[in-house]
């Protein structure tokens, strides 16, 4: 059934009215953060997965859970440890006992990746095989387990963290799977004000009651909708032309030639644009605009962009370029 454009302009104010109404919520939980609060809506929206990187104490987890209780969502956190296996995320098959044959049959016992919002804390501390259960199933929405395939609950929303001042004993993700992310996001220390906000709260008896916002399937719905949202053409070729600028081709300014080993992907373009769509019909417009793309190029591109060895010596890092770029 095709989507009426009247229906699409009540859906746009729907979902307005909505997300303010889920960062309300949010707010009574988590103290400032808005600016992560709301990539990490947008990035539900438009279908991608987060990489959150910031030292330990910044809420990380509670801002999760309280984004899955707001949103009415099922949600799992799994804590990657060195030892942890691919099968202790997707789940295994057990033998058991029919109660009706009295005979032993083989059960699958889920995993839990088998939730909408999953948080996968510190994906660096196991290894690689381990990772790649988690990425094929951002990448595919389903799990193969025992040589069956089995498609995920819609949402499915992946968020990653990353200590960055804990490297040793951990398995950077290789940049294949980092762009896997829409979103690679810093959480900076809260500011003095809220900082005093936060210790009043948490040392005292204050416990919110939160009101639960949104339904799957509201959210599967506006998810729908980002993708109806038209583009102009001169949105589009900026992205593109941005991005195509990272990479150390021929044609390339002599800076990127100098400081970067390999720019952003196809991948890039297109969440770039994604973003820009879900982040203007979040502010109840109707198209994006090029602005709307800018605002998004360091969360995108900052985990897309390898700065070569020359750059590292210089102490030039993937924001530099981007900022230069801009």
């Amino acid at each position: 059934m095709t989507q009426k454009p009247t229906d699409d302009v009540a859906a746009v104010e729907q979902l307005f009215d909505c997300l303010k109404s889920v960062k309300e919520e949010i707010a009574k939980v988590i103290v400032g953060q808005d600016q992560i609060i709301n990539d990490l809506l947008v990035s539900l929206i438009a279908r991608g997965h987060c990489l959150l990187v910031g030292v330990p104490g910044l809420a990380k987890t509670l801002l999760i859970k309280t984004l899955a209780e707001v949103l009415d969502l099922k949600y799992n956190r799994i804590q990657f440890t060195p030892d942890l296996m691919p099968s202790d995320i997707t789940g295994t098959e057990i033998i058991d006992d029919d109660p009706v044959t009295n005979k032993r049959i083989f059960r699958f016992i889920e995993g839990p990746i088998f939730a909408n919002i999953i948080l996968a804390d510190e994906i660096n501390r196991t290894p690689p095989k381990t990772q790649s259960a988690l990425l094929e199933a951002m990448q595919e929405h389903k799990v193969t387990a025992a040589g069956v395939t089995r498609t995920l609950d819609e949402p499915f929303f992946v968020l990653a963290t990353q200590n960055p001042i804990e490297q040793e004993g951990t398995y950077p993700l290789p940049e294949a799977q980092l762009d896997r992310f829409m979103f690679n996001l810093w959480l900076d220390y809260p500011k003095y004000e809220e900082e005093i906000k936060i210790i009043k709260s948490t040392t005292s008896d204050y416990n919110p009651v939160l009101k639960k916002v949104l339904k799957s399937e509201q959210i599967i719905s506006f998810q729908n909708l980002i993708k109806r949202v038209p583009v102009a053409d001169n949105v589009i070729e900026y992205a593109v032309r941005v991005v195509d600028s990272t990479r150390p081709t021929d044609n390339a300014d002599q800076f990127i030639k100098d400081h970067v080993a390999w720019g952003a992907g196809p991948r890039a373009s297109q969440y770039l644009i994604l973003a820009a769509k879900t982040k203007a019909v979040m502010e109840g417009r109707f198209t994006p605009s090029i602005d709307d793309v800018k605002y998004f190029l360091v969360p995108v591109l900052r985990h897309r962009i390898i700065p070569n060895f020359s750059a590292e010596a210089e102490g030039i890092n993937s924001v530099s370029i981007i900022q230069k770029l801009i």
